[in-house]
């Protein structure tokens, strides 16, 4: 894939709401009234943080939340979005410190929105969250005693979900998924966007040494 091929389908399938269209699927969608709301960083979804106006039937919930609109190509396999919803689930009740899943005014996890493009009818899944307020570690000065707790917090997350079953589970195996740990290697395509410079040459470093000294042992390695 070259620059031009990525950027081009990143902004074909990315949504463009605007904060009025988005405030209104808030309302219609989950039945809330949106007091506030603004765009939040994302890469090739649509979020945005919503504070709702308190109503006699929301006093005791959360007020503030973040609506997820997928691209319009992860909204074509609904089955991934479901699992990931439940895995955020399970591990709220197991006790980590995740965001509620917030259902539909029909009861339902997602909802499907079909929206007219002008040249052709595009559809979006959209999912609502409740707020989790904090700051990214890339704000927070590093020490031991942080990453610590980063790989203990890690670690007893792949202990959790080892213990967590969903009949649609295999939707999460993507082969070519540039995320997927194990597809290092991808990187490779993207390094013309460093240029040439210092950490060009340590992300070449760290890609072969992926490929000589993990690929090498994947096999070994448990996968889900």
């Amino acid at each position: 894939m070259s620059s031009g091929d990525g950027q081009q389908s990143q902004a074909l399938t990315k949504p463009t709401f605007s904060e009025v269209q988005a405030s209104a699927l808030v309302e219609s969608v989950f039945g809330l009234k949106v007091s506030k709301i603004q765009p939040l960083p994302s890469y090739d979804d649509q979020n945005f943080h919503v504070c709702i106006s308190r109503t006699k039937d929301t006093t005791d919930g959360p007020n503030e939340y973040v609506l997820k609109i997928s691209n319009s190509e992860s909204s074509k396999t609904p089955d991934l979005i479901e699992v990931q919803s439940h895995i955020i689930i399970f591990l709220r009740a197991a006790g980590f410190p995740t965001a509620s899943v917030c259902r539909t005014k029909g009861d339902n996890i997602t909802s499907l929105m079909s929206v007219d493009s002008g040249s052709e009818i595009k559809s979006y899944l959209v999912r609502l969250l409740t707020y989790l307020p904090g700051r990214p570690i890339a704000e927070i000065p590093i020490s031991p005693q942080l990453l610590y707790e980063i790989g203990r917090v890690a670690a007893k997350l792949d202990k959790t979900l080892e213990k967590f079953h969903h009949p649609k589970l295999s939707s999460l195996h993507r082969e070519n998924f540039i995320w997927n740990l194990k597809n290092v290697p991808l990187l490779e395509k993207y390094l013309y966007a460093l240029g040439q410079n210092r950490n060009r040459e340590m992300v070449e470093q760290v890609v072969q040494l992926f490929k000589d000294e993990v690929m090498t042992k994947l096999s070994h390695f448990r996968e889900y």
